[in-house]
């Protein structure tokens, strides 16, 4: 679905459809990159769209406003039913009226809730985009009560469609299972993949294991690949991290105490990280939860076998022993016999890493994510009887 000419669009629209998204906070997340994808596709002559979230900041937010969408920032919430900050969003909506509110984090979904209730938008769609294992009972309770008034609830991989179901009593006839999608990445120059090696000292015969996103250990769990190396005690094997937080420094630290300074190398948060994957020979997802797990498919769209946690959504876009292998969580002993596999086994490294770009074209690009997010639009304007 190219920019400016979808596929599926009736004809028999006239006008443009306003969507006004709520989320919770703009800055360098999944949640964020999907809808800047979601905007480059869908901000054309159909569509009229606005953005409404807790906090707007980084490159992220300047891209969204030079494609012409307003992103409009209205506090962060101390608590769910924060009366001043849902006058600002009604406020918006009046202004703008929306014919669907497309909510996205649990922020974002109480938003949608409250536009949907107080603000009079037609349509009112909620998106889960987390693997919440550790969200309380009173929260889910609050996520189904919202559902009784969406439209229809998103889940972005079959795990979360489950928790959906299970946990939240989403009925089965709001469900819709999208998977999140990925900008098929341009091819980068060689020369500058050179300079990255020669910075970072990735020589000859190294093999490089790599890893994208924020530095949240207690989540991301970042030490199991550095513990994973500490076990295999290879000098060749090399660690680049991609991205900042909080434990950034205690991660440096570890390395140190582990004898990897020299082989770890934590690059800090780029915005476009693109240049980094071909630098990588293996790359690792090892987190404690994840609703989908972009970076995985960045990385197969890279050529990359994955090691990744079998949590969340991982466990449907990492095929075991096909494009990678999938591991329990907190499992350093075992993703060394993976990553030692892979170091051994060239060819399987690449014949992994061209089954998962397969599967991540069949399956996981922005253009096919935003053909069944412009589907279920169009079918629910249809459902209420909405003329454009």
């Amino acid at each position: 679905m190219s920019k400016g000419s979808p596929k599926i669009l009736s004809t028999g629209i006239k006008g443009k459809i306003r969507v006004l998204h709520c989320i919770e906070t703009i800055s360098s997340g999944g949640v964020e990159k999907v809808r800047l994808n979601y905007t480059r596709i869908m901000s054309n002559d159909f569509f009229e769209l606005k953005i409404v979230c807790t906090q707007a900041k980084g490159q992220i937010r300047s891209e969204l406003e030079s494609l012409g969408v307003e992103v409009i920032a209205i506090g962060t919430f101390n608590h769910p039913f924060e009366i001043r900050k849902y006058r600002k969003l009604l406020q918006v909506i009046q202004a703008f009226k929306p014919h669907i509110i497309h909510g996205a984090v649990f922020e974002g979904n109480s938003m949608a809730f409250v536009g949907k209730l107080f603000g009079g938008v037609p349509i009112s769609i909620l998106e889960e985009t987390s693997d919440p294992k550790f969200r309380s009972k009173r929260a889910n309770q609050l996520l189904g009560f919202y559902s009784r008034f969406a439209n229809a609830v998103i889940g972005i991989s079959p795990a979360v469609i489950e928790y959906l179901k299970n946990q939240v009593g989403v009925p089965n006839q709001k469900l819709k299972l999208i998977p999140n999608g990925v900008d098929i990445p341009m091819p980068t120059n060689p020369k500058v993949i050179q300079i990255l090696k020669d910075k970072l000292q990735i020589r000859e015969g190294d093999v490089v294991v790599g890893a994208v996103g924020r530095v949240y250990n207690q989540v991301k769990r970042f030490s199991d690949i550095l513990e994973a190396m500490a076990i295999l005690s290879l000098p060749h094997l090399k660690f680049i991290l991609i991205g900042n937080g909080p434990d950034l420094e205690s991660l440096k630290e570890q390395a140190s105490s582990l004898g990897l300074q020299d082989q770890a190398h934590f690059v800090g948060y780029e915005a476009d990280p693109n240049a980094f994957y071909g630098l990588m020979d293996v790359f690792c997802v090892p987190s404690l939860q994840e609703g989908f797990g972009l970076v995985a498919v960045e990385a197969m769209f890279h050529h990359l076998p994955v090691i990744a946690s079998q949590v969340g959504g991982l466990k449907d876009v990492v095929q075991e022993g096909k494009t990678g292998y999938l591991i329990p969580p907190l499992s350093p002993d075992l993703m060394a016999e993976k990553i030692k596999n892979l170091i051994e086994n060239p060819t399987l490294r690449s014949s992994m890493g061209e089954r998962g770009k397969q599967r991540a074209l069949e399956n996981y690009t922005s253009e096919r994510y935003c053909k069944e997010v412009e589907k279920l639009y169009l079918e629910l304007l249809s459902n209420k009887k909405i003329e454009i």
